[in-house]
């Protein structure tokens, strides 16, 4: 005589593992999250260096404006507000370090004198590096 419960199973021995479709779809919504995640960790960083240059911008405008009030006259080159000019007297410098005078994608920034609205200008062109852009890769100016 046979015993019955060997020749059935029972509900769990049927549903003890997970299908191949069920696999595939878990691994494609833990890609989808950690793409979404991805994405959002790296586009911080990017809009923090987008206001670090606007904050840098204006504090570089500043050293420029300093460096006139005490020489009475604007820098050649930005270079100028890190080492003394052979011509500047009243230079109380340095006003600023060489790091001061590149973005913080490493890119230099503008500086122009005459400027278009005023004395100079100084111009961070974004990530990118070049004139114009949206967002990250948009120019930033001291005004």
């Amino acid at each position: 005589m046979r015993n019955k419960r060997s020749l059935t199973r029972s509900p769990a021995a049927s549903q003890a593992g997970m299908s191949l479709i069920e696999i595939i779809i878990v691994i494609v919504l833990i890609g989808a999250v950690l793409t979404f995640v991805g994405s959002r960790v790296l586009g911080g960083a990017d809009r923090a260096k987008a206001n670090l240059a606007k904050s840098q911008v204006m504090t570089l405008g500043q050293k420029v404006e300093a460096f006139q009030m005490d020489t009475g006259r604007l820098p050649a080159t930005l270079d100028e507000l890190v080492t003394a000019p052979g011509n500047a007297a009243g230079w109380l410098g340095p006003y600023a370090k060489p790091a001061e005078l590149n973005d913080p994608w490493g890119h230099p920034v503008e500086y122009r004198t005459p400027g278009e609205s005023g004395p100079f200008d100084l111009v961070v062109l974004g990530k990118d590096g070049k004139v114009g852009g949206t967002s990250v890769d948009s120019d930033i100016h001291y005004d």
